[in-house]
């Protein structure tokens, strides 16, 4: 997509943090990075598929394990990304005098989307770390409730929750003016980037939203 694209972001919507080590996964990072001339958006989550854990031999541990396991590599990456030299001793990963370069393309580092909708941990990161929080997928209703409570973990630690851009992932649907409404709902309460999801018939699906794109811009 780097090579064949000279605009278009790049990157995964949520990468689950528990296949990487967050040194890998930094180094992974700046690479797209650069290959894209600085159009990466980095998407980063918990992770969710135990499955996936199991038979690749991985510690999925509990859902606090996690969140513990994403915090820690937020700190790792971010440090990988700006410092000359990193260490870290956490209770789950530990660096010592760690280089990482080169550094990113884009300064300080690429935007960082945090993906997860837990209140007291994931939105609780997204306000101390993310650019951009990306939900799951719920209704309007619900994305504004969730947004909500980010702005109170804003206002705990002193940030301004303009500063973090909103995002939910949308299936795209069989109607057009289906998809045009959706989007117009959640642009209503702040939500700036849809993440449209293709399907059954990606290619053809994909062509009719780009056919879309005036139309889903102006909304706004």
């Amino acid at each position: 997509m780097a090579a064949l694209t000279t605009r278009t972001r790049i990157g995964c919507s949520v990468t689950g943090n528990t296949y990487r080590h967050p040194g890998v996964l930094a180094k992974m990072a700046v690479t797209v990075d650069h290959l894209s001339g600085g159009r990466l958006e980095f998407g980063i989550g918990s992770a969710w598929a135990d499955e996936e854990h199991t038979m690749l031999g991985l510690p999925f541990g509990t859902v606090r394990d996690r969140a513990d396991w994403l915090e820690e590599s937020l700190q790792i990456i971010r440090s990988l990304w700006t410092q000359p030299r990193t260490t870290f001793a956490g209770k789950h990963y530990q660096i010592t005098e760690a280089i990482a370069e080169p550094k990113p393309v884009q300064r300080p580092y690429p935007p960082i989307w945090i993906g997860g909708s837990g209140r007291k941990r994931t939105l609780r990161m997204a306000a101390e770390y993310a650019d951009v929080w990306n939900a799951a997928g719920g209704e309007p209703a619900e994305i504004a409730e969730l947004s909500g409570v980010l702005d109170q973990h804003c206002a705990d630690i002193g940030r301004d929750p303009a500063d973090i851009r909103r995002s939910v992932q949308l299936r795209v649907p069989d109607d057009v003016e289906t998809l045009l409404s959706q989007v117009e709902a959640y642009a209503k309460i702040g939500v700036t980037e849809p993440v449209l999801i293709v399907r059954d018939n990606p290619i053809a699906q994909a062509e009719k939203v780009a056919e879309l794109l005036p139309r889903l811009r102006s909304i706004g």
